[in-house]
């Protein structure tokens, strides 16, 4: 009985103290954390501590002995008020408080910082790396290493020259000598796979881009910035002036960053068909406690059925990356894929280092480098950090944007500040899964025709948005095409390919207009609506 009572008035105040703070501005903590003084000594021993966390209904983290401290972690919706509320219940609970963020407000003074809306979206706030927040917590490591496998890097460029990998043996040994012993001669800031040799300068730019966006020098009154703008950038070309390359070199250039300490290689490159030699020399990376960051790829596929290599081998420490505007969509030309792509970051559009200047590119070669950046950030923050919990814990943390679920395994794009503390991100207000719904039967024909085209109608009466779910969508890519339009007949967004388990984008007003068009060739399943989302 007492039980029963004790539950019951546990309840009741969370859900009061819900209601009295729900508008109130909090303090910025991290998510779900408090710091927890009990007045009885405080043991690091795990079995103590697991009848601990029963005892506080919460998970304790880790423990400040000294200070007879405890961190907790409960569910992220809860109220700091609430927490304070139950945990103080506990007669051996002298007091509780959010697990507070302090910030050196390090913002580096790079002129062209403002244009990076990589790093920080002032049209669409959100839609970014966070690398402002990121920065107050780390900036990276000198000591970790970068390899850029791609067409070299200008190391000679103002923005990269002072976060350029150094070979000391032979920076400081004999021209003409392999100093080192690793069959390179003269490598002093990385590797030329093309002509075997030393000198990795970039002919193409390509890759002095992605190395910018990566590890641009920050805090240095010039140009860019990088995301971790204190690492080292090791060279690794195999890719030549025209941006094409071969498999040998692509081996030879993945075998020498292992070989030489690189811990993040970043791979902005694809092709091919699968090769057991190139799955060896990933995994040998993998073996070696790299992670391998790669392109989806720009063709618009689904990897899930398509494979786009190197980003879709079955080797742990590779995290597939595809693009998004700065808007929060998937780009245009981006690849997917719901399980084979891991993540997504900004590709459009991307201002960084090329030449002894700077240019704007877009790929996936551009959202790659982002997230090796991240990874570097991770890495820096905590060396002890292995390829698959760096890899889960950027799918974890990832920031949902509804236009990415079912399209990358993590539903959003990559979050440094949120990668780095361990942070789940609360839900998207703006994503129709945590809308309201009601049931919707559309159907196209199982299968559909050819040279076919219909109109159906959807609405959610007195809606002010809604948003169409389609449980199953299979048509064929870019021929076979669902067009949603708004009720005055404005497009929305046009659909096709393989799509099951998504929301379409969000439609103003109550209604939507389906238009489905396909041609003479190959058909499929179709797609059924069972479902639409409003708000």
């Amino acid at each position: 009985m007492r039980l029963m009572e004790r539950a019951t008035r546990l309840a009741v105040a969370i859900i009061a103290s819900a209601g009295l703070n729900a508008f109130a501005a909090e303090p910025e903590a991290v998510p779900g954390e408090y710091l927890v003084k009990m007045r009885s000594p405080v043991s690091e021993d795990k079995a103590v501590l697991n009848v601990l966390s029963e005892q506080l209904g919460a998970t304790v983290k880790s423990t400040i002995p000294g200070m007879q401290i405890v961190v907790i972690q409960r569910a992220v919706m809860e109220t700091a008020e609430s927490v304070k509320e139950v945990m103080t219940m506990n007669s051996d609970v002298e007091y509780v408080e959010p697990n507070y963020i302090y910030r050196a407000n390090r913002t580096p003074d790079d002129p062209m910082l403002g244009q990076l809306w990589g790093l920080n979206n002032t049209q669409n706030p959100g839609v970014d790396v966070n690398a402002l927040k990121a920065w107050d917590i780390e900036t990276g490591n000198q000591d970790l290493i970068v390899a850029i496998i791609d067409t070299g890097i200008n190391y000679n460029h103002p923005d990269l020259v002072g976060n350029m990998w150094v070979n000391e043996a032979e920076a400081n040994g004999l021209p003409g000598v392999d100093d080192d012993g690793n069959g390179v001669v003269d490598d002093i800031h990385g590797y030329n796979a093309i002509q075997n040799s030393g000198d990795p300068m970039d002919d193409n730019g390509h890759g002095t881009h992605c190395a910018g966006t990566i590890g641009g020098k920050g805090n240095d009154g010039k140009g860019i910035v990088g995301v971790a703008w204190n690492v080292k950038l090791m060279g690794a070309k195999f890719l030549s002036a025209s941006g094409g390359g071969t498999l040998e070199g692509a081996v030879r250039a993945i075998d020498y960053s292992t070989r030489m300490g690189a811990k993040v290689l970043s791979n902005s490159w694809g092709g091919g068909g699968f090769s057991q030699a190139l799955f060896d020399i990933i995994q040998r990376s993998n073996e070696a406690g790299n992670v391998f960051v790669a392109a989806a790829g720009n063709s618009r596929s689904n990897n899930d059925s398509t494979a786009s290599y190197p980003a879709t081998y079955d080797v742990p420490n590779i995290i597939s990356v595809a693009a998004v505007d700065s808007s929060g969509k998937l780009a245009s030309f981006s690849s997917y894929g719901k399980t084979k792509v891991h993540v997504a970051a900004p590709g459009v559009d991307i201002l960084s280092s090329t030449g002894g200047g700077y240019s704007t590119m877009s790929g996936t070669s551009m959202a790659t480098p982002h997230v090796s950046g991240v990874v570097a950030l991770m890495l820096s923050h905590d060396p002890t950090l292995d390829a698959v919990t760096v890899k889960e814990r950027l799918v974890a943390t990832s920031k949902p944007l509804p236009a990415l679920r079912g399209k990358v395994k993590s539903g959003g794009m990559v979050d440094a500040e949120a990668a780095m503390l361990n942070i789940t991100p609360p839900p998207n207000e703006n994503d129709p899964r945590n809308w309201q719904s009601v049931p919707v039967a559309v159907s196209s024909e199982h299968p559909y025709q050819n040279n076919f085209t219909a109109t159906y109608d959807v609405s959610v009466p007195g809606a002010r948005q809604i948003s169409v779910y389609f449980e199953k969508f299979q048509t064929e890519n870019r021929f076979d095409t669902v067009t949603i339009k708004k009720a005055d007949g404005t497009v929305v967004e046009v659909l096709s390919g393989d799509n099951d388990d998504t929301f379409s984008a969000v439609i103003d007003g109550d209604s939507a207009i389906i238009e489905f068009k396909t041609d003479g060739s190959a058909v499929r399943y179709g797609w059924d609506i069972t479902k639409a989302a409003w708000r």
